[in-house]
């Protein structure tokens, strides 16, 4: 072999300028959504155990973490909500005075347009069963989610988080012709400008586990008849091209180090902007080891995330969004 190879690859390696100048993924703060979390009841933010530096937040401390995090240069957050009460219909879901809509006004009058507000599109925060829909309670079906009868509630949700200052509606439930009935409701109603970012390659993953204690989720028993199996793939591309036909302005692949394959099969086959979720367990582990010593927390945030935009993502939901822009300039 020749001492003195015609091509070094190595000569693009040299600098931290050099690296930079030839890198193929940047991120970016416009790249990051940030999930939180606003619950009934509480007069002071409380951490979420599983989950380290994040927080079921008041109104006031949520206002005042957004606040932060758009310093920073997080310029979208996604906003779940934790009820008092629950019922079979996940009523608070839809109430103009639930939690949850309380946080959306209250974000939209503080911010404006200054950020984008996502809104949860779902009912599993709300249910005294924890599933993302109605149950069937007669017959041989019963116990299951009725698809159709949870639309109607996913329209009527939809249209009152519209009310309340959502930019952004993200339909989470899986259930089928859930964006299409989403944007007829919303359209009928006057609010043909709000989008949709629908959860569309969603699996019923144990990633979620820490989401569960964030949401005082009342789950018993799996999401595995709605959410889709792990072991498939090609259904996520089916369930993607679905939602875009009936009117989804985003689409996203979720959870996301686990399944990068499907992400960057999906970045390929469309034409509408891919998100991509960090879940709750994909945080939780990375905080664990940082917390031990074990990893180096920055730098580990900073490559799972670049290659959840180097698979495809034209944007991620985590939970270090604020951090990770804080990151990026270091």
């Amino acid at each position: 072999m020749s001492p003195n190879p015609f091509y070094r690859p190595r000569r693009l390696r040299t600098t931290q300028a050099m690296r930079d100048l030839v890198a193929e993924t940047t991120l970016a703060p416009t790249d990051f959504i940030y999930p939180m979390f606003v619950a009934e009841g509480l007069d002071a933010p409380r951490e979420i155990t599983s989950m380290p530096g994040q927080y079921q937040h008041t109104i006031d401390s949520l206002i005042a973490r957004v606040e932060e995090a758009a310093t920073a240069g997080v310029r979208c957050v996604d906003l779940f909500g934790v009820p008092l009460t629950k019922d079979a219909q996940g009523s608070g879901a839809f109430d103009p005075d639930g939690i949850l809509n309380q946080g959306l006004n209250a974000l939209r009058s503080r911010f404006g347009n200054d950020i984008v507000i996502m809104a949860d599109t779902c009912l599993d925060e709300f249910t005294d069963h924890g599933h993302c829909g109605v149950l069937i309670t007669d017959g041989p079906r019963a116990g299951t989610v009725d698809n159709d009868a949870t639309l109607e509630l996913y329209q009527k949700e939809a249209v009152s988080q519209a009310a309340a200052g959502a930019h952004v509606v993200s339909p989470s439930g899986m259930m089928d012709g859930q964006v299409a009935a989403i944007r007829q409701a919303l359209d009928e109603n006057g609010y043909e400008d709000v989008a949709i970012m629908a959860y569309s390659a969603k699996y019923a993953s144990a990633f979620y586990g820490p989401f569960r204690e964030a949401v005082d989720s009342s789950l018993s028993g799996d999401r595995k008849t709605y959410q889709q199996d792990p072991r498939n793939f090609k259904e996520s591309l089916k369930e993607v091209a679905l939602d875009i036909d009936e009117g989804a302005d985003m689409v996203m692949v979720k959870p996301g180090l686990p399944y990068l394959d499907v992400l960057a099969a999906v970045a390929d086959e469309v034409d509408v902007p891919v998100a991509c979720y960090q879940v709750s367990g994909e945080y939780s582990m990375i905080k664990a080891a940082a917390l031990n010593g074990w990893i180096d927390e920055d730098r580990i945030v900073t490559e799972s995330l670049t290659a959840i935009k180097r698979a495809g993502a034209d944007m991620i939901l985590t939970y270090f969004a604020p951090e990770a822009v804080a990151a990026l300039g270091r």
